[in-house]
């Protein structure tokens, strides 16, 4: 089992950053991927940017592609987004996620976070 609890968000000027935090506990850190969802009022949930298990690959939604940054710290069992160049387009709740897998265009994950408002004002 993996526990996530997501902490940083808020609300944000247009323009501005923005750093998501998620602490996971349960099994070994390293030992899965994780990543990060979000989802708009009346939208479906989407993905966001995954990273695997050691950090060395990386992939984003072309939506926050160049503005987002997905990263992850296993000796402090910690994952993180780094949000800049926020826009109202951006608000949403953010849930981090653990053990991602593709389904042909589809992300889909094995454990979630309660998640986290970030909102982008204009």
């Amino acid at each position: 089992q993996v526990q996530l609890v997501e902490s940083g968000g808020g609300l944000v000027q247009a323009g501005g950053s923005l750093r998501l935090s998620c602490a996971a506990s349960g099994r070994t850190f390293s030992d899965y991927n994780m990543g990060w969802f979000r989802q708009a009022p009346r939208k479906e949930r989407e993905f966001v940017a995954r990273i695997s298990w050691s950090g060395s690959d990386t992939s984003y939604a072309d939506s926050v592609k160049g503005r987002f940054t997905i990263s992850r710290d296993n000796a402090k069992n910690m994952g993180y987004l780094q949000m800049n160049t926020l826009t109202p387009e951006d608000t949403a709740v953010y849930y981090c996620a653990a053990e991602l897998r593709s389904i042909g265009s589809r992300w889909l994950a094995n454990y979630w976070g309660q998640g986290n408002q970030v909102t982008g004002s204009p």
